[in-house]
């Protein structure tokens, strides 16, 4: 059976295998043997290996050692993931936070907590797969609506039962497509109809808004969405989820959260490190002003020569090539041209949209985004794409 399957997906060139880097992950990486630029990381502004937040966490390993030993509320809360949670609630304006081994443990738990069988979620049709289980999880009636189309959410509000209670779930920022959900709109609709809001920040914290709190506080909607979930893997460069809140909803979680209650705790270094790169960004605002210069000078050059984007307003810059194995053909093309970015095909992407998904980073420099740019052409041209 699992041979037939693997072979049922090569067919359709939508098998996936590893591939191993044997290096920090950096602008460039040693990948089977060789160096070549990083062009797919979500390391947004190079904290994980920024040496703060490295010797946080070794300094974390050595005095509370490798793991956590239990679940938080067994043995396993210690004194790291406090003091991420503080410096979380500080960084987000929230009264409390409480994070997770991994973002998506964070959706598919919080989610069902926050609402059951007799409620409706209306999800956008391109929200994270974490996003998609937690809906169908929570048992409540699930709808979709069109990519940030906010007519055929307002249709769906108005069309369901008076006083059912209604969850909005969307990404802040969409990882395969990198364009930023309208949550002004979003935000007018939910209080309109009265209807909750629950946005996956995992790729705007860090990046987006003047202070780096993410896509509530670029839309200058933090007041008017009652918690906040994020990743600490992206800009962060650590790893888990996180949700931020009033108190009360915090102890909430703490209480009905089954994805919380029966996880053992991360380890103390990854808390650490999280603390850190929070402290950095809040510190070091340059990094995320260079973020931005490194995006618009690789979207400026792939604009010029012709290769055709997703509509991105982040970091994630997407060439939609189509056909998966076009999409593998061009990123073994790169490959060659000593730049790594894997193809991505479906079910992560819809049918016909497979793509490169390319990815800029605060720690690459100039002349490697113009090495990059110059070795796309020379891949797109050879495959006539552009």
């Amino acid at each position: 059976m699992f041979k037939q399957h693997l072979q049922k997906l090569g067919d359709q060139h939508l098998l996936r295998r590893l591939r191993t880097i044997a290096s920090a992950t950096g602008p460039t990486v040693i990948l089977e043997g060789r160096e070549v630029i990083l062009l797919s990381s979500n390391n947004y502004l190079g904290l994980a290996t920024h040496p703060t937040v490295v010797e946080a966490a070794i300094a974390a390993t050595r005095r509370y050692g490798g793991g956590s030993g239990a679940a938080r509320l067994v043995c396993g809360t210690l004194t790291p993931h406090e003091a991420l949670e503080t410096a979380l609630a500080r960084f987000k304006g929230t009264e409390a936070a409480l994070t997770f081994a991994a973002g998506y443990l964070a959706n598919i738990g919080v989610i069902p907590a926050l609402i059951g069988k007799d409620g409706l979620i209306l999800a956008d049709r391109l929200c994270h797969a974490s996003l998609i289980d937690g809906c169908r999880l929570s048992g409540a009636t699930f709808r979709v609506y069109h990519h940030r189309d906010m007519n055929h959410l307002e249709q769906l509000l108005a069309r369901r039962t008076s006083g059912k209670p209604t969850l909005i779930v969307t990404d802040g920022i969409f990882s395969m497509d990198g364009d930023i959900a309208p949550m002004k709109d979003i935000a007018q609709l939910a209080e309109r109809y009265g209807a909750t809001i629950y946005v996956d920040d995992a790729h705007g914290t860090g990046i987006l808004g003047p202070t780096g709190r993410g896509t509530l506080e670029h839309c200058g909607v933090e007041s008017r969405v009652p918690y906040h979930m994020g990743t600490l893997s992206k800009a962060i460069g650590s790893a888990g989820g996180y949700l931020a809140g009033s108190a009360a909803f915090i102890a909430y979680l703490v209480n009905t959260c089954r994805a919380f209650t029966y996880t053992t705790a991360p380890p103390p270094a990854t808390a650490a490190a999280a603390t850190a790169a929070i402290q950095v960004i809040e510190q070091e605002p340059d990094r995320r002003a260079r973020l931005w210069q490194n995006r618009e000078r690789l979207a400026q050059g792939l604009t010029r020569l012709g290769f055709r984007l997703a509509a991105s307003e982040s970091p994630i810059l997407p060439i939609i090539v189509g056909d998966p194995d076009r999409a593998m053909n061009l990123a073994q093309a790169l490959i060659d041209q000593g730049v790594y970015a894997p193809a991505i095909r479906p079910p992560t992407v819809p049918p016909a949209t497979s793509r490169i998904r390319l990815t800029i980073t605060a720690d690459h420099t100039d002349e490697q985004i113009d090495q990059a740019l110059a070795g796309l052409e020379r891949a797109g041209r050879t495959l006539n794409l552009i």
